[in-house]
């Protein structure tokens, strides 16, 4: 996971800087099927820090996710825990968050998808808790682009955040499955 350059203002100063490069692995506990959902579980660890400005959640030193996912009446669902470490050195501290996307396929294979998501934010002693909107589209079977926007609903969230997105697919796995 990498998010290759973060644009941003804050404190009245506008600048661009590298951001965060992560490195992790996602894997499938159990595969689910239509309403039943199929559950995974993820790691990743920075491993590098870009010095942009941590938003709302901070960057993880290391995270643990469990995901659940499923499809009911023509809606996709995504619930995930979030189990994080973060590190304002010298002390770490435990991040805890919860997120629930719902996406809906569109005419012309585009697909909307909402999320409400919150975090606890335990340096500040406070909690985030925001709004995401988002619409896709698979350009290619291994190319997706994506476009949209975060609105924090409290007052230690970022008020507003627009994305844009491209996310490439290996075409072939990477090793062979027995």
């Amino acid at each position: 996971m990498a998010e290759p350059i973060a644009h941003f203002t804050a404190a009245g100063t506008t600048a661009n800087r590298v951001a965060d490069i992560f490195l992790g692995a996602q894997f499938v506990l159990h595969r689910g099927e239509g309403a039943k959902p199929t559950l995974a579980v993820s790691y990743f660890h920075r491993v590098y820090d870009g010095g942009a400005p941590e938003f709302d959640f901070g960057s993880p030193t290391n995270s643990v996710l469990i995901l659940a996912s499923g499809d009911v009446k023509g809606f996709h669902y995504d619930a995930n825990a979030f189990f994080t470490e973060l590190d304002q050195t010298p002390v770490r501290r435990g991040q805890f968050g919860q997120s629930l996307t719902i996406s809906r396929q569109l005419p012309r294979r585009f697909t909307l998808s909402g999320e409400i998501w919150h975090f606890t934010q335990p340096f500040l002693k406070r909690n985030a808790v925001g709004t995401l909107w988002a619409i896709s589209y698979p350009a290619r079977k291994t190319l997706v682009l994506d476009a949209g926007f975060n609105h924090g609903l409290t007052g230690t969230s970022t008020t507003w955040e627009a994305f844009v997105g491209i996310t490439y697919l290996f075409p072939h796995r990477l090793w062979k499955v027995q």
